[in-house]
């Protein structure tokens, strides 16, 4: 059986079972915060675990590297909806130990994208449209870097109101152990 039949079998018990009744809740964040972190799979369950959230605490938001590239891009959007519209009032940047944007090979990605069949006139293309696949494909020297440069970020954004504390993290993507790499309230100005 393929992944996409072993899925929907397994969610057609799923809801059958009602086994979805333990986890409704509303769109609002109940402890009004708003993460972004990596889409790496040993964070899946550690990251909520580690930080004592369960369903309906959080908004979380998860990308490559945990990083915010473009100050009006997806990841940033995400972040200013969760503030305006779902009342969140602190955000937190979380990055890992071992996270592979870091020192992530640019030059490796565009070959293996073209071993997988895109060819060089699409990426002439993207290069000639501004697109410089090497800068957008590039990740940070260490993962602190990446936290330290997506929190200024955030918190220089001329949407970002002055009174939302934005903290950076570490994770230790094996123990699950938080490090304190920027304290939100420090930074805030006197209001």
């Amino acid at each position: 059986m393929n992944q996409l039949h072993s899925i929907l079998d397994f969610n057609r018990k799923f809801v059958e079972g009602k086994e979805y009744e333990k986890y409704l809740t509303d769109k609002f964040p109940e402890k009004k915060i708003a993460i972004v972190t990596c889409m790496d799979t040993r964070l899946v369950e550690l990251l909520p675990k580690a930080m004592d959230l369960r369903n309906g605490d959080v908004k979380l938001i998860k990308n490559a590297g945990a990083i915010i590239s473009q100050p009006f891009g997806s990841v940033m959007r995400s972040l200013i909806v969760a503030i305006y519209e779902l009342h969140a009032e602190e955000v937190f940047i979380v990055g890992h130990t071992g996270c592979g944007m870091a020192a992530l090979n640019s030059d490796h990605v565009i070959d293996s994208i073209r071993e997988r069949g895109i060819n060089d006139d699409v990426l002439n293309t993207l290069e000639n449209s501004g697109i410089k696949l090497k800068k957008w494909l590039r990740g940070f020297e260490n993962e602190k870097e990446g936290i330290i440069q997506t929190v200024n970020i955030v918190r220089r954004h001329p949407l970002l109101p002055a009174d939302i504390p934005v903290h950076g993290m570490l994770i230790d993507s094996v123990t699950g152990e938080l490090e304190l790499i920027i304290d939100g309230y420090e930074h805030m100005p006197e209001l």
